[in-house]
Parts: structure tokens; sequence; C-alpha cells
């Protein structure tokens, strides 16, 4: 669906079953912290999605971008102050990074998490589909996206952001993921394509 500002908005939701059954489970994957260690550290762990105070400042967010990025003629060191920037400001996430597209696939460039996938073929899982369709992916159960590639198995939400360069085409995308499922909402898909816009205009200037 669109917005009022006509941004396409894709959302993936988990059958209600298939939720109940993981809240049963406690749905926290093998090799997570505590979500009492993981709160200390000021993110959300396992915390459902209404006990977590989510509402990020993008406003703020992006004016620290903009002051971090602007006039530094790097493009790589400015992928990874952003990757360092979203990660820490951002709560419940176990990933966030940038995947540049050469040719037909998206390769890792700079990111804060786990080690990730190298190579995405444009069109699959979450990253893929984002970059072929030029639309930001929100997705609150990235497990029943269809052909999601899954890089960490503690991911259980994800946004995907596309980048322009100056002709419009995409060069590549801003990839988010979350343990928690439902992280991701339209405020999140707002603020982060501003702050996408901010990454556009300062590495992707036109020549």
């Amino acid at each position: 669906m669109k917005d009022e500002k006509g941004h396409t908005y894709v959302y993936y939701s988990m059958r209600s079953g298939e939720r109940q059954e993981r809240k049963r489970t406690g749905c926290r994957p093998s090799g997570l912290r505590s979500a009492a260690g993981l709160r200390e550290r000021g993110r959300c762990g396992m915390m459902p999605a209404k006990g977590c105070d989510r509402m990020t400042n993008y406003k703020e967010l992006t004016r620290q971008l903009a002051g971090l990025i602007g006039g530094v003629p790097h493009r790589t060191a400015n992928l990874a102050n952003a990757s360092a920037l979203v990660f820490s400001a951002l709560p419940g996430l176990n990933w966030a990074g940038f995947y540049l597209l050469e040719g037909e696939t998206l390769v890792l460039g700079p990111f804060q998490g786990k080690p990730a996938c190298i190579e995405i073929p444009l069109g699959r899982g979450v990253c893929g589909t984002a970059a072929a369709k030029d639309e930001t992916q929100v997705v609150a159960d990235v497990h029943v996206f269809p052909g999601h590639i899954a890089c960490d198995s503690a991911s259980n939400s994800e946004i995907v952001v596309p980048i322009h360069g100056p002709e419009g085409a995409v060069v590549g995308v801003l990839d988010i993921d979350s343990v928690l499922f439902d992280r991701f909402d339209a405020h999140d898909r707002a603020g982060l394509e501003e702050l996408v816009s901010v990454l556009e205009r300062e590495l992707f200037p036109p020549a």
C-alpha cells in the first residue's frame, strides 16, 4: 500500500497460530544473550514490541549523520560510520549495514553485527527484492517472507531501504535486522528513508 506521500510500504506478517507458538516457546534463538543483558546495554532484547521504547528520534539521528559524514570524501568510511550510528541508536537490532549493487548482485559493504552473506542476487530475499523493486521492504516476520535468505538465524524481522545514485537508479540498500518480531513500522520506514536521503546526497552526488 502507499502512504500519504506516495511511498510504497510492503508489510509481511506471520499467521496468528505461528505467533502464539513462538510466544509459548519464548522465541529466543540459541546463542542470544538474555533479555535482561540486552536491556542493560540499552536494547530491548526479546521484549514484546509494546514493551519497548522504540520511537527513535529520526530527525536527531539524521542531523547526527549529516554532521558525521558531511564533506568527508571517503564513501566506505562514511558507510561504516553510518552503520555504527544506526546500530547504536535503534533498540532491538542484531545487524545493520549496507549492500552495494555490482551488476546483478548485491555485495556486502560496511556493517555492524555478525558475519553476513557476501553476495545476494538481485531479486532474492528481502534485500534483493528491495533493490529489484526499488521499494522499501518492511518485514514483520522474515521466516514467512518468500525466498528469505537467512544470514543470521537470530533475525526475526527486517527493514531494507533502497539507496539511489545520481541518476536515480538503485546503487545499494540499507539492511537492518532485529531479534524482535514486528520491530519496524511506518515510523521507522519514514525515518530511515530520510536517513538514506542524506547518504544519497553526500555519497552519491551528481557527477
